[in-house]
């Protein structure tokens, strides 16, 4: 058995380990892991505190997904509730649908009885304001307006924050959650790659599970968690999997390579795992079930402009 997980989600990596060592599910485990990261005030990327969209407003999207079966459930956009991970698995239990969004996921949450909340904390109030300070002056014309709010939606040090949580429990089976505020300053309604199943997030028992988190739309554009998987099908190792999705993204057009900053968890069929990023300086988290508490190390770095390292 092992949890892998971004290092936002090492927090939560032992709660999803005390699910497996009960006895449970990796989707148990996985659902678990995350709820832990969302409670976090201290975590701006995630859940209650996540920073806020360019109308001051947190929107929350997440995705869950079991290999065993290949369901999933998820959601985006959610305003006022701060366990979208939840919301996402009852999308999948209990609804014919995949995703929900908006206010058809706000009334699925009341339904579920789940209590409505201000998410905005004191800490992510300031870090908005900070940044839009001088762009919402009347007299600013709408295109220079307009660049500065993209501008501020791709600032990397606001926009790669979510958290991936892969659990393999001892029946063999796989599991994977993702949760996500989304890019701080974003166009309201923005959906990035978490709430995506294939893009953000994606398992397969008979080969494995990845998820990601940075510059979503690329992910969106690539389908990067599912071709962590692919690779996986076609025999790769999980490093190598990930190397070649990460490697992928320098093909897109419009972009320049060396600015990409994308980051992969993924973990094979029988529980060999891996992490890597196209950025220095980026952790991960894992436990397995010999050790006594989570491991927060260094990703494998991939450097798309000059190969892998």
């Amino acid at each position: 058995m092992i949890v892998v997980a971004s290092a936002n989600g090492a927090v939560g990596i032992p709660a999803a380990m005390a699910v497996l060592r009960d006895g449970g599910s990796a989707l148990d485990a996985v659902e678990a892991a995350v709820r832990v990261v969302e409670d976090n005030p201290d975590d701006h990327t995630v859940g209650y505190g996540g920073y806020p969209n360019v109308l001051g407003e947190v929107e929350l999207d997440a995705s869950i997904m079991e290999g065993a079966t290949r369901r999933a459930g998820a959601v985006g956009a959610v305003r006022g509730y701060r366990h979208p991970i939840t919301l996402a698995r009852r999308v999948m239990e209990a609804l014919p649908h995949v995703l929900v969004v908006g206010d058809g996921a706000a009334r699925l949450a009341d339904g579920m009885g789940m209590v409505k909340e201000d998410l905005l904390t004191d800490a992510a109030r300031r870090t908005w304001q900070q940044g839009l300070e001088g762009t919402l002056d009347p007299t600013t014309p709408m295109a220079e307006w307009l660049h500065r709010i993209g501008r501020l939606a791709t600032d990397p040090e606001h926009v790669a924050g979510t958290v991936n949580v892969i659990a393999h429990d001892a029946a063999g089976h796989l599991a994977v959650a993702v949760s996500t505020s989304g890019a701080a300053w974003k166009h309201p309604g923005r959906l990035g790659d978490s709430p995506m199943i294939g893009a953000g997030n994606y398992a397969d028992d008979r080969y494995g599970a990845a998820a990601c988190t940075g510059w979503g739309e690329l992910a969106i554009r690539a389908g990067t968690a599912r071709m962590v998987v692919e690779g996986m099908r076609r025999g790769l190792s999980v490093e190598a999997a990930c190397v070649e999705a990460l490697h992928d993204l320098a093909h897109l057009g419009g972009i320049d390579p060396a600015t990409v900053l994308m980051h992969v968890v993924a973990v094979d069929a029988v529980g060999r795992h891996c992490a890597a990023t196209t950025r220095r300086g980026w952790e991960y988290a894992h436990q397995t079930e010999a050790m006594a508490e989570p491991t927060v190390g260094p990703r494998l770095v991939v450097e798309l402009a000059g190969g892998a390292s």
